[in-house]
């Protein structure tokens, strides 16, 4: 998976966004720091943060060859086999010493060669699997779970860039997909969770952005949130005190962050950790 650039006006806001981007936990990520922000004067605050991250690799390791006298391998002997004295056993008062052997050994080469043909087809089959691909194996797996469950609907996919991959659900009426959202939308970001590891174990070397919709609820969260947070906005503003708010997903933080970045007048930062991280509104 190719790293993401994020930006934002803490470290946390850009790792917020980077991992919303992702659409994984933070423990399923790799995140390192660019660039942190500056401290001016009064306590005011220049630049931005900047964060890259990708997806942990879940793929297998790669085999380590073992060569002499690295990481406590036993070094080879200078001494020439033809020269290592043979074990003698005796037998009945008669001396016998073991056979030569007859079969040679394979090649370093040829042996280097063979332990790497299983794991060179693997990733060339992994990376061979395009981002067409993996939405039709998540429209697969999500067809079948909606079959299961006896629900009516059609799931449709949509590319929205190089690397993410947007699967939708929808239905007429949709009132029996409300099972798919949950309250506050934890059934669909876990429903999400389970569709990227049906896409990932297919494709071990190569994950992209694998996002889940179930009757446009993400579309009406991000508005929804996005309202709520201006009214925050204008209270902090008023007042003058910073305030925090309910624990969130990293989506909907990255919402929250994006809805306030333009208002000059408050700062964003989030603080905890999951599935208790939250945002708080502070003024500028």
């Amino acid at each position: 998976m190719e790293w993401v650039e994020t930006t934002g006006k803490t470290v946390d806001e850009a790792m917020d966004r980077a991992l919303a981007h992702l659409g994984v936990h933070r423990d399923d990520a790799e995140v390192e720091i660019i660039e942190e922000p500056k401290a001016g004067l009064f306590g005011r605050v220049r630049g931005e943060a900047r964060v890259r991250a990708r997806v942990r690799p879940s793929g297998p390791r790669p085999k380590r060859s073992r060569r002499s006298g690295e990481h406590g391998d036993r070094p080879k002997s200078s001494t020439p086999r033809t020269d290592r004295p043979r074990t003698e056993k005796k037998v009945d008062g008669e001396v016998r010493r073991p056979k030569e052997r007859t079969t040679p050994r394979p090649a370093a080469k040829e042996r280097v060669e063979k332990s790497m043909k299983g794991p060179m087809k693997e990733d060339s089959m992994a990376e061979g699997i395009s981002l067409a691909e993996q939405g039709s194996i998540a429209k697969e797996f999500l067809v079948g779970l909606l079959a299961s469950m006896d629900i009516k609907a059609e799931v449709s996919v949509k590319e929205l860039d190089e690397e993410t991959v947007e699967v939708s659900v929808t239905a007429n009426p949709p009132t029996e997909l409300g099972v798919l959202v949950g309250p506050r939308g934890t059934t669909l970001q876990a429903l999400q969770e389970v569709t990227r590891t049906v896409v990932q174990s297919k494709s071990p070397s190569r994950t992209d952005r694998i996002l889940v919709d179930v009757a446009q609820y993400r579309e009406r969260r991000v508005a929804a949130l996005g309202r709520f947070a201006q009214q925050v906005a204008v209270e902090v503003v008023d007042t003058g005190e910073e305030r925090a708010l309910e624990p969130m997903s990293a989506a909907d933080r990255k919402a929250v962050h994006d809805a306030l970045s333009e208002n000059e007048g408050v700062v964003t930062r989030s603080e905890g950790e999951d599935p208790r991280r939250f945002v708080v509104v502070a003024p500028a």
